[in-house]
């Protein structure tokens, strides 16, 4: 009874030990799928930073295109009150 005893408690010890080395593969998968996510995440980011940026200097010159045309028309004589 006590071999068996044993037996089982041997079996069980190697289980659980094979468990805890599985859990710590699948939790260094998911670490490792985080860290790509990331870096995928800070791409876009990055690439929206550029695309902004592009948009930000059109916005500029649009500005500054409708800046010049309402002094083209502004009413400088006063004759539109």
């Amino acid at each position: 009874m006590r071999i068996l005893a044993f037996g089982v408690g041997g079996l069980l010890l190697l289980g659980g030990g094979a468990l805890v080395v599985l859990a710590d593969q699948e939790q260094e998968a998911g670490v490792e799928r985080a860290r790509q996510n990331v870096a995928e995440l800070e791409q876009d980011l990055e690439d929206a930073r550029a695309d902004n940026l592009a948009l930000a200097e059109t916005l500029t010159s649009l500005r500054a295109a409708i800046a010049a045309q309402e002094n083209q028309v502004a009413d400088t004589e006063g004759f539109l009150e």
